[in-house]
């Protein structure tokens, strides 16, 4: 499409809001291929790669209110009717990582789908650090667009092969915030796990809400999952949503690993803690099925 096109689209969409960028395919291709750049050098030693035999998986397209976003996609080859897992990457986006956690909760029976959230700002897995992803990507990233397109790929994964009847969500870091407002947000999730997810921080006009502004309204029943030696997420406010929760009578569960930091489930990273992650992974397993999710 060339740039005069372009311009006539955007202009016919401010002339008639309800066209406004219906057809747009937002476009990031190949997700779950490779790392992210912003995480090279990957530790190859402890990286778990989880193959694809027996499964359908790989990229989706999820319409969206102003266009298309791609998802990777996971789920048995055979049978149908599968209980959907909501997949929420870290701020590297749907790379290989994301791609595999989805493919093994497909082995054990899941269909499991992780939405590229930033996709309207480029390829987040293409961005050299940490510094440039936040100012560039996150800083920009509306929790309402993220919650939205959440709906749109629980409503896509019902319609292929998912029970939309048996709704979870999981995610990790960045991610494992958004599970909490997630689970807030929409009350047909059964069960939700959030691993070392930010419960505070600062309130902007994209991200007007945080966790523990909703801890005691959440009515999903949430397991979160932190490390106590995580310098970015202190303790003693993990133990404030927890005690707040738990006040207001709300079913949740808080593990704590005492000398696991951030991201210790990050297999492909130095903050991997073998341990404290296969731990982690049994209790949400254990947790979607105590909740109906399996």
């Amino acid at each position: 499409m060339s740039l005069d096109q372009d311009l006539k689209r955007d202009w016919l969409s401010l002339e008639n809001p309800r066209e406004a960028f219906t057809r747009r395919d937002f476009v990031v291709t190949m997700l779950g291929v490779g790392f992210a750049a912003a995480v090279q050098p990957v530790v190859a030693q402890t990286a778990i790669k989880t193959d694809a035999a027996g499964l359908t998986a790989g990229e989706v397209k999820i319409p969206v209110k102003d266009g298309t976003i791609p998802a990777y996609r996971a789920m048995p080859a055979k049978g149908t009717n599968f209980p959907i897992v909501l997949v929420v990457p870290e701020i590297f986006g749907v790379h290989e990582y994301i791609a595999d956690t989805c493919r093994r909760l497909a082995k054990v029976g899941y269909l499991a789908i992780a939405p590229e959230p930033f996709v309207r700002l480029g390829d987040v897995r293409k961005l050299p650090d940490v510094k440039t992803i936040l100012e560039t990507v996150i800083s920009k990233t509306p929790d309402a667009q993220v919650l939205s397109d959440l709906d749109a790929t629980a409503k896509w994964a019902a319609a292929n092969g998912g029970n939309g009847a048996k709704l979870a969500i999981t995610g990790f870091c960045w991610g494992g915030r958004i599970t909490w407002l997630y689970s807030a947000h929409n009350p047909k999730v059964k069960a939700a796990v959030s691993w070392y997810g930010r419960v505070t921080g600062d309130k902007t006009e994209l991200t007007p809400n945080q966790p523990m502004d909703l801890a005691k309204s959440i009515k999903v029943p949430v397991l979160g999952l932190y490390g106590g030696a995580d310098s970015g997420i202190p303790v003693d406010l993990v133990e404030i949503m927890r005690d707040d929760m738990k006040d207001a009578g709300l079913p949740s569960e808080f593990v704590i690993y005492p000398d696991a930091g951030h991201a210790f489930h990050a297999d492909y990273r130095p903050s991997y803690r073998k341990e404290a992650a296969e731990d982690g992974w049994k209790r949400m397993l254990a947790w979607f099925k105590k909740y109906g999710v399996s």
